[in-house]
């Protein structure tokens, strides 16, 4: 329990959002991680060839684990680094859609 509480502490620290209440915080973070995670994968299908693709979706259906993982290290090895990126590029996103929320309140 404590390893989540701190796990939504960096997580919000990393979002700005550690001000908020924590129920706030986790419903953000929760959101937050369905955008992270469809960017992430856009990121990853926009290199994936149109031809494999339809494969790549079922493998993510039928649960992913070792069979997409290897999928995707053969079809599109540098899928990590464009999903880190994806997501890196959503928190900054985040955090300007937050200030900007921010000072729109503060007028």
């Amino acid at each position: 329990m404590q390893d989540d509480t701190q796990d939504v502490q960096k997580v919000a620290a990393e979002l700005g959002i550690s001000d908020f209440p924590l129920e706030e915080q986790e419903e953000l973070i929760a959101q937050f991680g369905e955008v992270a995670l469809k960017a992430a994968t856009l990121a990853v299908m926009e290199k994936l060839p149109e031809a494999k693709r339809d494969e790549f979706a079922a493998l993510a259906e039928a649960g992913g684990g070792k069979p997409l993982q290897d999928f995707l290290n053969r079809e599109v090895p540098e899928h990590e680094s464009l999903a880190k990126a994806a997501v890196a590029e959503e928190v900054e996103s985040f955090k300007t859609a937050l200030a900007a929320g921010k000072s729109a309140n503060a007028d």
